[in-house]
């Protein structure tokens, strides 16, 4: 195990209520493993990778239980119980665990070269000389296939494309050789074509250098070209977990079950099956099972309590009260 999340609570405070982004998320990454975690905008993906990286915004945002243990050479560590400013975190993050983040755009500091910004992970965590970290720099953006990287190392970012920011990201990322990867919706900006590149960029470098994945999206296509593991997320919380080929072949959850039919076929001339409804309102969420209000299968019984995470076949699992006798 080099992640285990357990029972995760992650609240933003409001000046009338507060909003459960992430209540009670649990999963595990094995080394080398990909894990997607999938779902609706709003659901609580990106929340639940900031929490592991500890940044999420304060006062508003707090982490209200739950643990984050990390596989540090061997020994088992709380993230939570780290100061996130902290000497001990600031060594994780970057280093041990880093993060793509979804838009490089605004990821990236525009007044820097993207050289500086991947030099100076580098030099943090690595206790190189600017020289090296420079040279190292250089030779990250030629593994992550930025043509003329000598050149291109001296660029800012509004000078590249957003394919080329992106594979900036990606070898930022990769500087420090992390054992954990946080890749938060890595192709969302970016057209069909460099999608394709990048995805494939990620799988080699992922082979390669023998690193594990936590993959965010809400694009189904990308979870089964990439995905050992997937978590399905709905309000904050986890409705089904199980193995990749076993999500695609036999969905349990009704929301799992109506994401995969809203995805458009080549084979067949079906009409696309949209999820009736809109996510409800964190502020004033259903009191039973959140995909309540539009699910066709509800029953009585999902309208007053909150169904847990239950074993349908072995090693996949689903939180809905059709399963629970």
């Amino acid at each position: 195990m080099l992640l285990d999340v357990r029972n995760l609570k992650t609240y933003f405070h409001t000046d009338d209520e507060v909003v459960k982004a992430v209540d009670g998320v649990g999963f595990t990454v094995e080394p080398e493993q990909t894990l997607g975690i999938v779902g609706e905008s709003g659901c609580g993906k990106s929340v639940t990778a900031l929490s592991i990286m500890g940044l999420i915004p304060k006062p508003a945002g707090k982490i209200e239980g739950g643990e984050i243990l990390f596989n540090r050479k061997g020994e088992a560590i709380d993230l939570l119980k780290l100061d996130p400013q902290g000497k001990e975190m600031r060594s994780i993050r970057g280093n041990e665990i880093a993060m793509i983040f979804q838009e490089p755009m605004t990821s990236l500091n525009p007044v820097y070269t993207v050289g500086n910004q991947i030099r100076e992970a580098i030099c943090l965590h690595q206790r190189v000389k600017k020289r090296e970290g420079r040279d190292i720099a250089i030779e990250m953006l030629r593994e992550v296939g930025i043509p003329l990287p000598e050149r291109r190392i001296d660029q800012y970012p509004h000078e590249l494309s957003g394919g080329m920011r992106q594979r900036v990201m990606i070898a930022m990322a990769l500087s420090c050789h992390p054992s954990l990867i946080i890749a938060d919706e890595p192709t969302t900006a970016l057209d069909v074509t460099i999608q394709a590149q990048v995805l494939d960029l990620v799988i080699s470098l992922r082979n390669r250098l023998k690193t594990s994945i936590m993959l965010i999206t809400h694009d189904l296509g990308v979870i089964a070209r990439m995905a050992d593991e997937v978590v399905v997320m709905y309000l904050g919380k986890v409705v089904e977990h199980s193995k990749a080929r076993d999500l695609f072949h036999h969905p349990s959850h009704p929301y799992t079950q109506g994401l995969l039919n809203s995805i458009p076929s080549l084979t067949t001339r079906s009409r696309l099956t949209p999820i009736e409804g809109v996510v409800p309102d964190l502020l004033d969420p259903p009191s039973g099972c959140g995909f309540e209000p539009r699910c066709s299968k509800s029953m009585e019984i999902c309208k007053s309590e909150v169904p847990p995470l239950r074993e349908v076949s072995p090693k996949h699992e689903a939180a809905c009260w059709l399963f629970h006798s």
